[in-house]
């Protein structure tokens, strides 16, 4: 993990996730439907400050709630970054449980889900450095809480659903190593004084 990354100010950290959604996931189109909640405004970034497992759960559950009071055009989907705890990959794995269980606390199974992004991502029985982890690293820790009617709207309008992971698999190793470390050298954008 880029611990570098760690100090940022929340709209950095922000402005660094941006970077990493537009380079990286639209960029390559790992996931092809982040486009469009894109462009719509529809992403919510909500960095927390939380620094223990604990105080990230409070965080989980203040955005679940908001997401499912929200309407759809406003807040599609949310990335709870959280930068200052679950930085060991292993506790943040281990951290997912928790976070289906508050998902199941607020009766919202079926309604919202979590994808995983972490700098250090490990796909079960993969090393390290196995190019099919790189689709699931970001800057930072991020649980990336999804409707599940939009999920379902977007596999409807992609046919190919299922073929995803297999065509981003291809695209990282046509990519290499290299070229991810070129890509994800997120840089914080120049501000005007």
């Amino acid at each position: 993990m880029n611990t570098s990354l760690n100090h940022h100010a929340d709209e950095d950290v922000i402005a660094i996730t941006q970077a990493w959604l537009e380079r990286a996931v639209i960029g390559l189109n790992l996931c092809p439907f982040a486009k469009a909640v894109h462009v719509k405004n529809q992403i919510r970034y909500a960095v927390s400050r939380a620094a223990t497992p604990d105080e990230l759960c409070r965080d989980l559950t203040a955005e679940l709630l908001l997401l499912h009071q929200s309407k759809p055009a406003d807040i599609d989907t949310t990335l709870l970054i959280h930068p200052h705890v679950l930085a060991d990959f292993l506790d943040y794995n281990d951290f997912l449980g928790i976070a289906d269980a508050a998902i199941d606390e607020l009766d919202l199974a079926g309604e919202i889900q979590i994808a995983s992004f972490h700098p250090d991502y490990q796909f079960a029985g993969s090393a390290p450095d196995d190019i099919e982890n790189f689709t699931n690293r970001s800057p930072y820790p991020i649980l990336h809480l999804l409707r599940e009617s939009s999920i379902d709207s977007a596999v409807e309008a992609f046919p190919d659903a299922a073929e995803i992971f297999d065509r981003n698999i291809a695209t990282l190793r046509r990519l290499g190593p290299e070229g991810w470390r070129e890509l994800s050298n997120y840089k914080l954008p120049h501000r005007r004084n």
